[in-house]
């Protein structure tokens, strides 16, 4: 009897599947941590959220975070969509990564900027500001500050350089991040919406993107030095086989 053959090839788990897994892991791990976190304050929210109140709910932090939390379903099914759609590779682990890249951008960034874009007590009235000198400001942000710029952009610099090959490199995200803050900063100067438009706030974005990015390099990394997704089988023409002996 031989006892050394070889597994079968059914029974052999590919590096692909598992880094489909894992990603979507680490999304559930994250969220779960931040609910954990924050179920006191979530939880205050709650009932004017799910009672559709503008005021008490879309206009502070913790009603923000909640409906975030609460689309995250509505996220997953459009993840399901998408990579049912998207036929990138044979097994599907291409396209699910896709598509939890594309999804994700959307998701975990349109909830940082509705929260740096919402207008203060003053807004219409109190004149734009802004501060250009550098680490100025950043002293008077606080550690709840500067790890909420962190997090602004680091869902795009997360997902960005996986879904992209060609922002699979650190200094184009850090690129992305800075250019996508100076528009925010922008924006917040020129709507006057009572709130400081600081050159730090630009620095730290950035970093968050490049973290994040950093965090994701073991996914994008591979994407960036695959020739296509959907390249197919190569083609050899009749008659060049091997040479015979």
């Amino acid at each position: 009897m031989n006892r050394n053959a070889s597994p079968s090839p059914t029974a052999t788990t590919r590096p692909g599947s598992t880094r489909g897994i894992v990603l979507p892991g680490l999304v559930v791990l994250a969220l779960a941590g931040i609910l954990f976190v924050m179920r006191g304050p979530l939880m205050m929210s709650a009932p004017r959220c799910l009672a559709g109140r503008w005021h008490g709910c879309y206009d502070t932090f913790n009603g923000v975070v909640l409906m975030t939390l609460v689309a995250l379903p509505l996220s997953g099914l459009v993840v399901w969509a998408l990579a049912r759609l998207r036929r990138a590779a044979a097994d599907g682990t291409s396209a699910l990564r896709l598509s939890v890249a594309e999804v994700g951008m959307v998701h975990g960034t349109v909830p940082f900027l509705w929260l740096t874009l919402m207008p203060g007590a003053g807004a219409g009235v109190v004149p734009g500001r802004f501060s250009l000198v550098p680490l100025r400001d950043l002293v008077t942000m606080g550690s709840l500050g500067i790890a909420g710029n962190l997090l602004v952009f680091a869902s795009l610099g997360f997902f960005a350089p996986m879904r992209f090959a060609a922002l699979a490199s650190l200094p184009r995200v850090l690129a992305l991040g800075a250019g996508c803050s100076v528009l925010v900063e922008t924006a917040q100067y020129v709507l006057r919406l009572d709130r400081v438009s600081s050159v730090d706030d630009v620095l730290v974005n950035a970093a968050g993107a490049g973290l994040a990015a950093l965090a994701s390099r073991r996914w994008w990394r591979t994407r960036a030095g695959a020739p296509s997704d959907r390249s197919g089988p190569v083609l050899v023409p009749a008659g060049s086989g091997p040479a015979r002996p």
